[in-house]
C-alpha cells in the first residue's frame, strides 16, 4: 500500500519509464548588448533580487553575472541559521520579514529547501549577557517576535544534552530562547531563486567576471566583461566578501573590513540535537543538519584577509568550547572545515540601497548574518531598483548613516564575537 502522505508529484515520477532531468537554467547564450538591469554576483541575494524583479515588478530584461559558479561564494560557506531575534527595532523588523518569507518559500517556488524550525538558544554565561538577553527579549516582544529569557531549569528541559553544571569555566546562567529559529539548505535556496528567475526570462551567466564598471558623469552606464561590454540602465552589486573591491571599480569607498569566518562539520551522528545553540561568550554555535552532521562555527578571525583557508587554531579553540557545552562529543571526528569572507561594518548592520553613483545599487555589509536575510534582501532590493527609491525596511541601512552618525548598532545580537 502506498502511504497517503507521498506527494502526487513523486508518485508520477516513480511510475515513469524515463526520467529526464529538469534543467534549472537554460543553456548559456551570448550576452546581449544591453539590459534593463545588470546584477553583479550570482549568490543567494543576487538571485533573489533577480527573481523578485521579474516576479513582482515585471522586469525580466535582467542579466546576472557571476565570475564563478552560482552560489559558490558565501552562500556555499555559511551555517544556514535563520532567526529574527535581533536587538534594534530596525533589525528585528527586517529579519522578521525574512523569516516570514522563508516559511512560505517552498510553497511559492515549488522547491524543498529543507526548512526546519528548531528553536534558537543564545546562551548567557555572565550577568552582563543575561541583561543583554533580557533587553533583546523585550525589544522582540514589543515587535511581535517570539523570544524570551529563560533560566537553567527551563534550558535543561528543552535542551537536555547541554552541560548545565556550575563546575565549568563558563556556567550557563540563562538563554535568549527564540522558538522560530530555523535552519534550511543554503544551496537549495539559491537554486530555487535561480530556477524561478530563469523561468521568468532572467539571463544567468556563470564564469563571467566583471572587469570594469562604466560610469559617465556620475551615472552608471554598464559593465565590461571578458565576453564584451554590457550596457545597462541600472546595476546592482551583491558580491559578499568582494564588496569593497567591486565598489572601488564603481568609484566609491565603503566603511567595510573583510575578515574570514570559519566553520566545520562533524561526521554524521544519530539525531540528538534538535535545537540551535549559540554562545557569544564562548564564540561558538552549533546545530545538527538533516544528514546528522554537527554544523559548528566560531568567531571571525582577528585580522583582515581575502582568503577562504581554514586554520588549526580555529579548530582547537572551537572544539575546546564545544566540549564544555557537549562533553559527550570527545571522540567525534571532524569531517571538513572551511571559511568564508565576511564584510563587517562599524555598526554590524548591512549597507543597502542607493550609492553615490546614480542608478548603481548595493547590497553589502552582511558580516555573519547574510544567509538569513536572503529572501528579504531580494524583495527589498528589487523594490529599490524598480522604483529608484529604498524600500521602507532598508531605509535605516543607507550608506550615509556613517557620516550622519545614525548607526544601527547590532553588535549585541550578532551571536558570535567579532
Amino acid at each position: 500500500m502506498i502511504p497517503a502522505f507521498v506527494p502526487l508529484k513523486i508518485l508520477r515520477y516513480g511510475f515513469r519509464k524515463k526520467y529526464p532531468a529538469e534543467r534549472f537554467i537554460p543553456p548559456a547564450k551570448d550576452l546581449k548588448k544591453s539590459y534593463d538591469v545588470v546584477i553583479i554576483g550570482g549568490g543567494g541575494h543576487a538571485l533573489a533580487c533577480a527573481y523578485y524583479l521579474a516576479h513582482t515588478h515585471g522586469i525580466t530584461n535582467v542579466c546576472v553575472l557571476e565570475r564563478g559558479y552560482l552560489a559558490g561564494g558565501n552562500t556555499a560557506r555559511n551555517t544556514a541559521i535563520i532567526r529574527s531575534n535581533y536587538l534594534t527595532p530596525e533589525g528585528v523588523r527586517f529579519y522578521e520579514q525574512s523569516l516570514k518569507l522563508y516559511r512560505e518559500f517552498s510553497q511559492e517556488l515549488d522547491f524543498n529547501i529543507l526548512y526546519s524550525e528548531r528553536g534558537h538558544f543564545t546562551l548567557a554565561h555572565t550577568d552582563a549577557a543575561v541583561r543583554t538577553s533580557r533587553w533583546r527579549a523585550e525589544v522582540n516582544k514589543q515587535l511581535g517576535v517570539n523570544s524570551e529569557l529563560i533560566y537553567p531549569d527551563e534550558i535543561a528541559r528543552l535542551c537536555p544534552h547541554l552541560n548545565m553544571s556550575d563546575k565549568v569555566r563558563y556556567p550557563i546562567m540563562g538563554a535568549l530562547y527564540h522558538p522560530p529559529g530555523s535552519i534550511a539548505r543554503h544551496d537549495a535556496v539559491a537554486w530555487a531563486y535561480a530556477r524561478g528567475a530563469a523561468k521568468l526570462g532572467v539571463e544567468i551567466h556563470q564564469q563571467t567576471p566583471v572587469t570594469k564598471i562604466l560610469v559617465e558623469n556620475g551615472t552608471v552606464k554598464g559593465v565590461e566583461t571578458p565576453r564584451g561590454t554590457v550596457y545597462a540602465n541600472r546595476v546592482m552589486q551583491a558580491v559578499a566578501g568582494n564588496t569593497s573591491m567591486v565598489a572601488k571599480m564603481a568609484g566609491f569607498r565603503l566603511p567595510i573590513r573583510t575578515i574570514p569566518l570559519q566553520a566545520c562539520v562533524s561526521v554524521p551522528l544519530k539525531p540528538f540535537l534538535d535545537q540551535i545553540v549559540v554562545s557569544g561568550s564562548l564564540h561558538v554555535y552549533v546545530s545538527q543538519s538533516s544528514r546528522g552532521e554537527l554544523v559548528m562555527g566560531g568567531s571571525t578571525d582577528p585580522y583582515g584577509l581575502y582568503s577562504t583557508r581554514s586554520t588549526l587554531d580555529f579548530k582547537e579553540g572551537l572544539l575546546g568550547h564545544m566540549l564544555e557545552l557537549l562533553p559527550m562529543l570527545g571522540e567525534v571526528k571532524v569531517l571538513r572545515q572551511w571559511a568564508g569572507m565576511t564584510d563587517m561594518t562599524p555598526d554590524f548592520s548591512p549597507i543597502m540601497g542607493l550609492t553615490p553613483v546614480k542608478n548603481y545599487y548595493i547590497d553589502s555589509g552582511w558580516g555573519t548574518w547574510g544567509f538569513k536575510a536572503t529572501p528579504v534582501c531580494g524583495m527589498t532590493m528589487a523594490h529599490t531598483i524598480a522604483n529608484d527609491s529604498p524600500h521602507d525596511l532598508i531605509k535605516p541601512f543607507y550608506l550615509d548613516r556613517f557620516v550622519e552618525y545614525a548607526q544601527v548598532g547590532e553588535k549585541g545580537a550578532a551571536s558570535v564575537g567579532h
